[in-house]
């Protein structure tokens, strides 16, 4: 049994490699872990480490579709969740105002029919637990949103339902694979954690980064992809406020090309100068980048 768990584990990292992310076994057997317990799986870490990445690529290699719900300050459940089309009710309440020839039956009906399901605009949660495949569902940024919103999230996450007053409740045609992803910047609920499973997400080691930017940018030779990697782990070390992450080294790398660097070293220390704004993204951090530190960081590549 252990045997073939390693092999699965080992199949999904390869099903995961080929559609470009680079994953070690414990995500692998996480998202495994997911798929066979029907649970959510909460993915935290900070800001660019490839947590959204994940749910893109999870739907890639099922084939079937990515439902993504943006997390915000202020959003509430009918974002979220449902809304009613209140200017389509309006129009029939005031087609049955002026239909006279109706009779009471009727009318009642017709009222009734003003909260049916043709009235109901699905908002990306009802809509994942109404799809006959289950959907990847991402509820990004999860940490965004405020600690009320995390509530409406527990009947959804516990039994994959949602509860309408005008309809009743909607159980799910088919349990999404929901991915929940937070960056660190509040605490998350005790009861939201209970319901998911968790994997903490790092930034990549050296291996994991050249791995993903050889595979990301085959173009960049691999003298230049092993600088690029050692420069970015070096900058991470330093204290920045947002240190950069995985699409950042990509951005970087891209830009290199772009200017037609192929080394890293200190006779091109200015002209990586050119290159940071696709690496460094606040002012404050921009200001501990002088020549002399960017190439003490290329001579050390």
């Amino acid at each position: 049994m252990t045997s073939q768990r390693a092999l699965a584990i080992a199949a999904l990292q390869q099903d995961l490699a080929r559609a470009g992310y680079v994953a070690e076994p414990s995500l692998a057997a996480a998202l495994l872990l997911m798929r066979d317990l029907e649970r959510p799986l909460l993915l935290e870490g900070d800001a660019g480490v490839g947590k959204t990445e994940v749910a893109k690529v999870l739907a890639e290699i099922n084939g079937t579709r990515l439902i993504r719900l943006q997390c915000y300050e202020g959003l509430d459940a009918h974002a979220a969740m449902y809304e009613w089309n209140y200017q389509r009710q309006l129009l029939a309440i005031k087609l049955l105002e002026h239909d006279e020839r109706a009779g009471a039956k009727d009318l009642a009906q017709k009222e009734q029919d003003i909260f049916s399901e043709r009235y109901l605009l699905k908002r990306p949660l009802l809509e994942a637990i109404s799809d006959e495949r289950p959907p990847v569902l991402l509820i990004d940024e999860i940490d965004r949103a405020d600690a009320a919103f995390e509530a409406y999230l527990l009947e959804l996450l516990s039994d994959f339902q949602i509860s309408i007053p005008e309809l009743g409740t909607v159980r799910a045609k088919s349990r999404p694979l929901a991915v929940i992803t937070s960056n660190g910047t509040r605490e998350l609920s005790d009861a939201l954690r209970r319901r998911c499973l968790y994997q903490y997400i790092d930034y990549p080691d050296y291996d994991k980064e050249l791995a993903i930017v050889r595979k990301k940018a085959p173009e960049a030779e691999a003298a230049l992809a092993q600088q690029i990697v050692a420069f970015v782990q070096a900058v991470r070390r330093m204290e920045l406020q947002k240190k950069p992450g995985i699409a950042e080294t990509l951005d970087w790398t891209a830009a290199l090309l772009r200017l037609g660097i192929s080394v890293i070293d200190i006779d091109g220390a200015e002209r990586i100068m050119d290159t940071l704004s696709a690496l460094i993204k606040t002012r404050d951090d921009r200001v501990a980048f002088p020549r002399e530190v960017v190439a003490r960081l290329a001579a050390a590549c």
